[in-house]
């Protein structure tokens, strides 16, 4: 199945580090943020700023409607952006 992308929303709340490393940052409806980087993988930040565990080929829905499915689960590539901007 394919990711559909177009029209997404970035994340206006995502932060700095994080975001420059994704290729693209999605805000879902549930009020996380995925972030897609270089070869499709993706990781998700929950609506209070942690890395979290998403199921392989887990169906979500954009802030806009739009559906995408899970691929990769790069939570240890996303923590420590996250950590890194916020601090200890």
């Amino acid at each position: 199945m394919a990711v559909v992308l177009t029209g997404v929303t970035v994340a206006a709340n995502a932060d700095d580090a994080a975001r420059a490393q994704a290729e693209k940052v999605i805000s879902m409806k549930d009020g996380s943020t995925v972030f897609i980087f270089k070869g499709g993988k993706m990781a998700m930040e929950d609506k209070y700023g942690r890395a979290t565990r998403m199921d392989e080929g887990k169906v979500m829905e954009t802030t806009d409607g739009q559906k995408i499915i899970m691929h990769g689960d790069e939570v240890s590539r996303l923590s420590p952006l996250l950590k890194e901007h916020k601090g200890p």
